[in-house]
């Protein structure tokens, strides 16, 4: 899940205008039939989603096409067990992690996006390089390793990441020689907390990416793309050599970290390309009381290529079958090697 930044307030605002205001869907436009949820479902994914044009290009997505194909599956009498099939095999048609439809009994979800790759990533493994006297800020993990490398391990940004936990973190790993932070298996949460640790990493403010927002119904109606500016953490900020380490579950806003991380000095990101997850989240309600959750404003990295299918790492690192017998995480060791060179 991503959630929204304090400083990308003037973009989101616009980016929720548009979605309100272009001819907006709601669900007093359908009737609570399986027909009426069913079209209130697709159009307001075919008004309101942003990736439709990255989607035809990349795959062949017809949306027109897709409705036809699963409107046939209707009928006046069937379950709503029957008719949240219907519907999510259609918004899986989308490839999209950010899109779930969430009834009482189910949530309709697309994990393709990681569940088709290797993890390269071992919770065992992650327990041996931690140890048992890690110390832990703001959900973040972190000690000093043997050779003097710092790590930090952030699976989650789900919680708020403040300028007094960072100053606590990087004041104790100051006498590293390099740093490792890794977000694999990292799905996302408060993207304002992947902005703050990001901004440990310049010494000034970047571009450190792009977003963009619809401007109407139309499949093609996105804005001109508008900076994302990446302000330096106030107090303690890293000055040496880091590596970000990600695979295919880095996702949403762990995904944004990785590009924003990538834009700064001195920071190479290691590991699987991550999985993506850059459509800014939109919610809406389908007239029986269902909620869809969908991707509404595109983002784009510092070079403007957009980061929704993920980002690829400078150094490509995969783990073996080998390594986790051996208890070895390659991925780390790679790491810990380019930072001792």
């Amino acid at each position: 899940m991503m959630k929204r930044a304090t400083n990308l307030l003037p973009i989101l605002i616009a980016c929720l205008t548009a979605a309100i205001f272009s001819r907006c869907v709601t669900e007093d436009d359908f009737d609570n039939t399986p027909s009426g949820n069913f079209e209130a479902l697709w159009h307001l994914l075919d008004e309101h989603y942003c990736f439709f044009q990255e989607k035809a290009d990349t795959y062949g997505l017809d949306w027109n096409t897709v409705h036809e194909k699963y409107r046939q599956f209707l009928t006046p009498s069937m379950t709503g067990e029957q008719l949240f099939e219907v519907c999510a095999r259609m918004i899986r048609e989308l490839r999209d992690g950010h899109v779930n439809l969430t009834s009482s009994f189910n949530v309709a979800r697309y994990w393709d996006w990681f569940e088709q790759y290797p993890s390269n990533f071992s919770d065992s493994l992650l327990r041996k390089y931690l140890g048992t006297s890690y110390m832990l800020s703001a959900g973040m993990k972190y000690r000093i390793l043997e050779d003097n490398i710092g790590y930090i391990y952030c699976g989650s940004f789900d919680q708020n990441i403040g300028s007094g936990n960072l100053n606590a973190i990087f004041t104790k790993l100051a006498i590293c020689d390099g740093l490792i932070i890794d977000v694999r298996n990292n799905d996302g949460g408060l993207l304002s907390s992947a902005q703050s640790l990001a901004g440990c990493f310049t010494n000034q403010e970047i571009t450190a990416g792009y977003m963009a927002h619809k401007t109407g119904p139309a499949h093609n109606a996105i804005s001109s793309l508008k900076p994302v500016k990446l302000k330096p953490a106030e107090g303690m900020r890293w000055q040496k050599r880091a590596v970000v380490l990600t695979n295919r579950s880095t996702f949403s806003a762990a995904n944004a970290f990785a590009m924003y991380a990538r834009a700064c000095p001195k920071v190479i990101l290691m590991g699987a390309k991550s999985g993506g997850g850059a459509g800014m989240p939109f919610h809406a309600e389908l007239p029986n009381g269902w909620s869809l959750r969908f991707s509404a404003c595109p983002m784009y990295d510092s070079n403007k290529q957009s980061a929704e299918e993920g980002i690829e790492p400078d150094i490509a690192v995969n783990m073996t079958a080998e390594d986790l017998i051996v208890g070895r995480d390659n991925i780390i060791e790679t790491a810990r090697a380019y930072l001792r060179q």
